[in-house]
């Protein structure tokens, strides 16, 4: 069909997807005097892409005259007080705690996704932090009480934490906000509400942003991706299905109300480094010092975009000659080179150019993938490539594979793309500056990795698995690929959720985990 292959309609869907899905902007962040005179405890509850942002609030005003925080301190205390309203963590989120570790010198808050070890399980020396791939949150690895990775490690005795990083989730910026009385069964996209914004969010942000939205640069790109889409519109029509002309009649319907959006979402400016030198280690340190490991360590275990965020962990501290406070590591369906394998994530290469990408700071993934469901699933099945992109077929139950896709993806800031997109160019994965490259340093890693691949990963084949775990000194990497010729397949996504995983991919993780739980001694070189 003409018009799926054409690069600028492409560009277009992945822009008009985040209005026509009803893409939440997140809140502006207060000013800082504000913020050292606050405390907030904020809980929002996000559940599907095309529903509005709930959230709720409970603050206290502290004296004026007390001494301003540290930022660690700060970072405990308020941690530690939304830990106590554990009552009104969000319906979504299905673990036994749900925690914020706010990010010195950022405003943002990550969520922390709290699933406590079983009394009955093995003690464990070290907890475990779980790391997501990029633009999902936590809800993939708790799909349901039988289809759970986090509480499957919690049940072996790990005291089990789900990372949401800043953008991700249940993740948010800013210490201040208003409560919103609105039902999650209604869409902030109706003809009340057409900027699909909550109408006293609406207010504070157009208040905070006047001259953007006026002299916003993006509005005359804006009219030029709307022409331009009607135009292809127009000429590939007639070989285009009803249901898929239906779907681009909607994205250039609202079209024009992205420009809306984009003077609201001014806040995606990170690209991966900010993920990797300032949420991680943030994170990490919040969940050693809750659960008092003897070592300062702990276990750690990322899916796609998680696992690179470990191995670049890795090869920093082996450039820099410093411990990772890891004690073993597993990662999922991971690699910090591209070159070689024949990953569908190529096809994101044109969007990763600014001046492709309409220089909009994000890509709503979770509202493309949103919109774009109903034509994979169901007949005729005219997306149904993209199933394969998640998924092997017959690897996951319909109603956790929808659960999947609806809940589990966000929106993607676009300097993420950007700095992920040299994974797939000469040297492999680089900082942002393109002066250091991740896998140069792997080779003097002491830590414990095990590297696991699905036989028909489309995003990260089985080859990119094995570009990163050559670089490694074979004593410390193991690495398994999953699939048989002969039986079922795995894909990208079924390592963690896939039917047969809690039977072939878990137990193996379970002992890998338990076997590097040992505490280590005051001279260990890690």
């Amino acid at each position: 069909m003409h018009l799926l292959h054409s690069a600028d309609f492409l560009r277009g869907a992945l822009q008009a997807a985040a209005t026509a899905c009803c893409l939440h902007p997140v809140p502006p962040p207060l000013p800082v005097a504000d913020a050292r005179t606050r405390k907030t405890d904020l809980v929002f509850s996000q559940t599907r892409a095309s529903r509005p942002l709930l959230f709720s609030t409970h603050a206290s005003s502290s004296s004026a005259s007390s001494p301003s925080p540290s930022p660690l301190r700060e970072s405990l205390a308020a941690a530690a007080e939304s830990a106590k309203n554990a009552a009104t963590k969000p319906e979504i989120c299905t673990a036994d705690e749900l925690h914020y570790v706010p990010v010195p010198g950022t405003g943002w808050k990550l969520a922390l996704w709290r699933y406590r070890p079983s009394p009955e399980a093995p003690k464990r020396n070290h907890p475990l932090m779980i790391l997501a791939g990029v633009g999902a949150n936590a809800v993939g690895f708790d799909l349901s009480p039988g289809a759970s990775f986090a509480r499957h490690m919690s049940s072996h005795g790990f005291d089990t934490w789900i990372v949401e990083v800043r953008g991700a989730g249940l993740s948010i910026h800013g210490l201040d906000s208003e409560p919103v009385n609105q039902s999650t069964n209604k869409s902030a996209c109706d003809k009340n509400n057409p900027d699909g914004v909550v109408p006293k969010q609406q207010s504070v942000m157009n208040n905070g942003l006047p001259e953007a939205r006026q002299n916003s640069a993006v509005a005359a790109q804006i009219r030029d991706l709307s022409q331009r889409l009607v135009s292809i519109i127009g000429e590939g029509q007639r070989s285009v299905s009803p249901q898929m002309f239906d779907l681009q009649g909607r994205l250039v319907a609202t079209i024009e109300d992205f420009q809306k959006q984009l003077d609201l979402i001014v806040l995606y400016d990170w690209d991966f480094d900010n993920h990797l030198e300032e949420d991680v280690p943030a994170a990490m340190e919040y969940i050693k010092n809750h659960s008092k490991t003897q070592d300062g360590k702990l276990l750690a275990i990322g899916h796609s975009m998680g696992g690179i965020l470990l191995y670049a962990m890795l090869s920093r501290c082996g450039f820099e000659e410093r411990k990772s406070g890891l004690a073993g590591v597993v990662t999922l369906a991971s690699s910090v080179d591209y070159t070689s394998s024949k990953s569908t994530l190529k096809l994101l290469l044109p969007l990763a150019d600014p001046a492709q990408a309409l220089n909009v700071p994000v890509i709503p993934l979770g509202a493309l993938l949103a919109a774009a469901y109903p034509l994979a699933s169901r007949p005729p099945y005219v997306l149904s490539w993209l199933n394969a992109q998640v998924s092997a077929l017959d690897m996951m139950h319909p109603e956790l594979y929808e659960k999947l896709i609806l809940k589990n993806f966000g929106t993607i800031s676009t300097k993420v793309l950007l700095q992920l997109t040299t994974a797939f160019k000469e040297g492999g994965l680089r900082d942002r500056g393109g002066n250091f490259c991740y896998k140069d340093h792997l080779n003097k890693c002491n830590v414990p990795v095990l590297a696991l691949a699905a036989d028909q990963d489309l995003l990260c084949p089985p080859e990119a698995v094995y570009e990163t775990v050559k670089l490694f000194p074979r004593h410390v990497i193991s690495c398994r690929v999953f699939g048989k010729p002969e039986g079922l397949h795995y894909g990208h996504y079924d390592l963690v959720g896939g039917r047969l995983a809690v039977d072939e991919v878990y137990p193996g993780i379970v002992e890998f985990l338990s076997c590097h739980d040992k505490v280590s001694s005051g001279d260990d070189s890690d």
